[in-house]
């Protein structure tokens, strides 16, 4: 998956916050929707994660190659 890496949830959050100014969100302080993206935290690879959408290098730059460590249905772990 092409995305972002963060090592603490405060760096995570400040991308979303960063994306959102970009986007001009919310429109209004009443408004659903807060944020262009979330972030995401994998705790078996224990780091938070934003998944790249279309125009987000416009802000974060480049997206870098994510891999995750995700369990399957019989608990088995392996890479996503």
């Amino acid at each position: 998956m092409q995305g972002y890496k963060y090592n603490t949830e405060q760096e995570a959050k400040d991308d979303r916050q960063l994306a959102a100014d970009y986007k001009g969100l919310p429109v209004n302080p009443n408004d659903i929707t807060k944020y262009w993206v979330d972030y995401s935290y994998s705790k078996l690879d224990d780091f938070y994660y934003v998944q790249y959408v279309e125009g987000l290098e416009n802000v974060l730059g480049e997206p870098i190659e994510i891999t995750l460590t995700m369990p399957d249905s019989n608990g088995m772990i392996g890479e996503l």
